[in-house]
């Protein structure tokens, strides 16, 4: 089944921890509707300004997954309303697909997550709805071993 285009049930909910585990990592109808919007709205116009495959890190979490992987308790991949994204192909870094995604497109939350000041290690973006996403730009850097998110600043 695909979500997209260019993404596949399969691919959306694929999880080492969650196999390791023996999670079951399958989205109810809800979180499922959640991630066809992210991939219409967000992934798949990113894609094809990309022209090319960009790895999706992390996509749908169920609770007992992402209790597993230490993710924040109110995590949006929980609703199947956020994506991680990697340049793994060499199509767009990923401070390329950042600065896309905030100049061109609409999100809720947009996070460049660690890295450096030329590039974040990955990509956090998630959509809720045109009338409820909040385009919130953050930066998640680590402070005294504790991740803390600042609001990203282009300069």
């Amino acid at each position: 089944m695909k979500i997209s285009n260019n993404i596949t049930l399969h691919e959306a909910v694929h999880s080492f921890t969650a196999k390791r585990l023996g999670i079951d990592n399958t989205p109810d109808s809800n979180a499922l509707d959640a991630m066809k919007l992210v991939a219409e709205k967000v992934f798949q116009p990113l894609r094809d300004h990309v022209g090319g495959p960009i790895k999706i890190n992390s996509f749908y979490r169920s609770p007992a997954l992402n209790k597993a992987v230490k993710g924040a308790k109110s995590s949006q991949h929980v609703s199947g309303q956020a994506i991680d994204i990697d340049d793994v192909y060499g199509h767009a870094t990923n401070a390329e697909m950042f600065t896309y995604i905030l100049e061109n497109l609409d999100y809720d939350q947009l996070i460049w997550e660690f890295g450096t000041d030329e590039n974040p290690d990955w990509v956090h973006v998630s959509y809720v709805s045109e009338t409820q996403n909040r385009r919130r730009a953050l930066r998640a850097i680590k402070e005294n071993g504790k991740t803390k998110y600042i609001t990203y600043n282009k300069n």
